[in-house]
């Protein structure tokens, strides 16, 4: 059955009215280094928000005939759409929180094209750069609250997760709102939709109605998890290693729901810098949280941690059952501790500039089939770089199991060879096969088709 599409020409609202000539150039080039393909997928899948689908290559495939194009006039710019998805319309009109959504992508964009690639302020082989250009781009989407006590939980967790799980993600964000707290997600469905959807419901029996629900993303990964529309702040962050270093940067804590390969990439991530030794004083409440069914996944999780990390990476977090009341109160108590810290080093509460990060979890990882096959997965190494090494094979599968050009790669070169010492590989294919037990890979109801193999 063909897809029903809409055609529409819209305004931007407020900021980005007006572009360059030489703006709207790059945006209309479909070469290579051009910025139209770039820009065609990712408004796409904003578009695409609501649909039940976690396949990049699919959706683009779906919507073949879908185009966008960039139209400059006298009194600013529009963006005329052919063959978007009707789900982003009602009665013929977009959706509003769409709209801003695409003009959130067209900004972000140009931003990174102009003001970070290729600028000498900004050096992107260097930490202290990345941290910066990181810090420019939040900035310019207006995604930093300057006067405002530290308040931000980042909740982290799987797009396609059960009904149960996902209304518990509801309730945690319920008592996360109620408490006046914002929340920030990958923007996408299922564990990043749920406790914003919570939040709101709790926000607004305080009265509060300035609620943040800000939304974190990457062009690699935004066509699998399609902004959900509560997001009142999108930020498109050039690749995965910025995203998640803008997640520790301006949050305040982190809340882990149960999910699959990008979760446990998550949970690497953070523990990692928590484990480097110049953090190791930092307080960062770190919660793994979900419903009385999900207590075998957070087991199999922290089996994981303790053979791989060790014992004191599993004291970096909390694991909390069933309890969204006891979560949102631990996180409370937690942030009010990194407000002392932080007052205490005269840091600044709305982006951890005191955060040490290791250019291992900065510098991009490209997920192909020789890179993934060469990463030092053994334990002679310092613990924190081992929790990098193990991030990109799971940065890896998510490539091939989602994002567009992963999916094409294993379609040409066959699976990713994952190699390593038995007692780091065994533990890693274990957990994985616990996430294909347990439908954690794809959507549920779609068979799970492997893209790696472990090779001891």
């Amino acid at each position: 059955m063909k897809e029903e599409t809409f055609n529409s020409i819209i305004s931007p609202e407020g900021r980005l009215a007006v572009l360059s000539r030489a703006e709207v150039s790059k945006l209309l080039d479909t070469s290579q280094g051009g910025l139209y393909q770039m820009l065609h997928n990712c408004a796409l899948a904003v578009l695409n928000c609501g649909r039940e689908s976690d396949d990049g290559k699919e959706l683009l495939e779906r919507f073949s005939d879908f185009s966008i194009q960039v139209i400059q006039e006298e009194q600013g710019i529009k963006l005329k759409i052919k063959g978007a998805p009707a789900a982003a319309f009602v009665d013929g009109v977009m959706v509003k929180g769409i709209r801003e959504h695409l003009f959130a992508v067209l900004r972000d964009i140009i931003y990174v094209d102009d003001e970070v690639n290729n600028n000498s302020k900004f050096d992107l082989d260097s930490s202290e750069g990345i941290t910066n250009a990181v810090f420019h781009i939040l900035r310019n989407a207006h995604a930093l609250k300057q006067q405002a006590a530290p308040k931000l939980v980042v909740c982290w967790g799987g797009h396609s997760i059960g009904r149960e799980e996902y209304t518990y993600t509801k309730k945690v964000g319920y008592e996360i709102g109620l408490r006046n707290m914002d929340i920030c997600t990958g923007c996408g469905p299922g564990a990043m939709k749920g406790p914003m959807k919570g939040a709101t419901i709790g926000h607004a029996k305080q009265r509060i109605n300035h609620g943040r629900y800000i939304g974190i993303t990457e062009p690699g990964i935004i066509a699998a998890e399609s902004p959900n529309p509560i997001v009142n702040k999108l930020v498109i962050l050039p690749d995965i290693e910025k995203r998640l270093e803008a997640f520790v940067r301006t949050g305040h804590g982190i809340i882990v729901f149960p999910g699959g390969a990008g979760t446990t990439e998550e949970i690497l991530y953070i523990l990692g810098i928590l484990l480097h030794p110049d953090n190791l004083e930092t307080p960062f409440p770190l919660i793994f949280t979900g419903p009385e069914s999900a207590a075998d996944y957070f087991t199999h999780i922290n089996e994981f941690v303790g053979s791989t990390l060790g014992f004191e990476a599993q004291q970096r977090y909390k694991i909390i059952i069933n309890d969204p009341d006891r979560v949102a109160r631990e996180m409370k108590h937690g942030i009010q501790e990194v407000q002392a810290f932080r007052k205490s080093k005269a840091d600044a509460y709305y982006y951890n500039w005191g955060l040490k990060i290791d250019p291992e979890f900065q510098q991009p990882f490209i997920p192909t089939h020789e890179n993934m096959a060469s990463l030092a997965l053994h334990k002679n190494q310092e613990r924190h770089l081992l929790a990098a090494n193990l991030r990109r094979v799971f940065s890896g599968i998510v490539a091939g199991n989602v994002k567009d050009e992963g999916i094409r790669a294993i379609e040409k070169h066959g699976h990713f060879e994952i190699k390593g010492d038995a007692e780091i590989m065994q533990p890693v294919d274990e957990l994985l096969a616990a996430f294909v037990s347990q439908q954690r890979m794809k959507l549920p109801g779609k068979a799970y088709v492997p893209c790696y193999k472990i090779v001891t």
